[in-house]
């Protein structure tokens, strides 16, 4: 008999950002370096004798946490990697469920008939990670292994050896969740599975919502679409949207230009209509998101004019989606850093891009008060 921890990798770029991952090769979070950390105390004194995963980054890194200690040699294969999504993979889940809702729906809730172009099926994720992880199993003969793969991957692989259909409600195991198999003569028996008992407060899901009841619509992951500022309501929502940032890092609006400003809107536009988006929930307006793919260029880095929620949508963890996009914008670039400019004054602002990984550079001279420059590596 073989023993199997299987376990689905820590928090990613693409949990952080609510942004579909599949094959897309996010790097692991902050907050995903300290579940590894956890997950290594968890398995401390636990005997393993192979340590497995898929070859994208953050199973990689995950698996890690099994490594310390220990004198093994890491086996990556393509065979444990997470569901491909096709047309979705990288794309923002606020998009995917206002563009595709019934299929959102099938993805959630009925992954056995779920498809977009380009995507993989249920059945070959079924047969392809079983067949690894039975493989792997055989190989190991008599021994502990560690597994790390991807939530949907697993998901589909414990519905096949536990007898489910999308219809038994199976729940989403939470980043590092931990899954104990033993495997003889071909047979898996599940002892448990998407524990995350090691986590407490670093879970990702004790800070998110969508997973508590996925046929409800979750309106707490954002879209984002172009921002026209030649039509006079697109213009009006983005000059209230910019005065009142300024306000709050400068105190008043002395000193704000709309012409200077909605001008620099329209050459950003017309340049790529994605550097300048509204910040959607569902059909509802929530921010502005401005970027320059000019400024900063020389150093590698991508530029964040302007990032802006309406004061109903703060206080929620959704300001992260706006970094996600940004992000995704200049790593497409092959940018290495964004970079933004924040009021010294505005002890809020800094504190917020400091909590999501933005380091400052250095104090720049402002229109009212000292701004800090401040980068967060893509």
């Amino acid at each position: 008999m073989t023993t199997i921890y299987l376990i689905r990798h820590a928090e990613a770029e693409g949990n952080l950002f609510r942004r579909a991952q599949g094959h897309w090769n996010g790097k692991v979070t902050e907050r995903g370096r300290k579940q590894i950390d956890a997950l290594a105390q968890r398995f401390e004194g636990v005997p393993i004798d192979a340590v497995y995963s898929s070859d994208l980054d953050r199973t990689v890194e995950t698996a890690g946490a099994l490594l310390r200690g220990r004198q093994l040699t890491l086996h990556t294969t393509p065979e444990l990697r997470e569901i491909c999504m096709g047309v979705w993979e990288g794309q923002p889940w606020g998009e995917l469920s206002y563009r595709w809702s019934e299929e959102m729906y099938k993805f959630n809730n009925d992954i056995e008939h779920w498809a977009v172009p380009g995507s993989e099926s249920f059945e070959h994720v079924q047969r392809r990670v079983t067949g690894e992880i039975l493989a792997i199993a055989s190989a190991n003969e008599g021994g502990t292994v560690g597994v790390v793969s991807h939530g949907m991957a697993i998901k589909i692989f414990l519905m096949g050896v536990l007898g489910l259909t999308s219809a038994d409600a199976m729940m989403h195991g939470d980043n590092t969740s931990v899954s104990l198999l033993h495997v003889e003569n071909g047979r898996v028996q599940v002892e448990y599975y998407n524990d995350n008992s090691h986590l407490g407060e670093l879970s990702t899901f004790a800070r998110q919502v969508w997973w508590r009841d996925t046929r409800k619509e979750d309106m707490t992951s954002l879209r984002f679409e172009p921002l026209d500022p030649r039509r006079d309501a697109d213009a009006a929502f983005y000059l209230r949207c910019y005065r009142d940032s300024w306000v709050a890092a400068h105190g008043s609006d002395s000193g704000f230009v709309s012409s200077v400003y909605l001008s620099a809107a329209r050459s950003h536009a017309a340049r790529d209509p994605q550097c300048l988006l509204k910040v959607m929930s569902g059909d509802k307006h929530a921010g502005v998101l401005e970027l320059d793919p000019q400024r900063g260029g020389g150093d590698g880095c991508g530029w964040v004019s302007l990032l802006y929620l309406l004061p109903e949508f703060r206080g929620h963890g959704l300001g992260i989606q706006l970094i996600g996009c940004a992000a995704a914008y200049f790593g497409g670039k092959g940018r290495r850093a964004i970079r933004l400019h924040v009021a010294v004054t505005n002890k809020h602002a800094v504190g917020f891009y400091e909590h999501f990984g933005f380091r400052r550079l250095r104090t720049d001279p402002g229109v009212s008060s000292e701004q800090y420059l401040m980068e967060r590596a893509i």
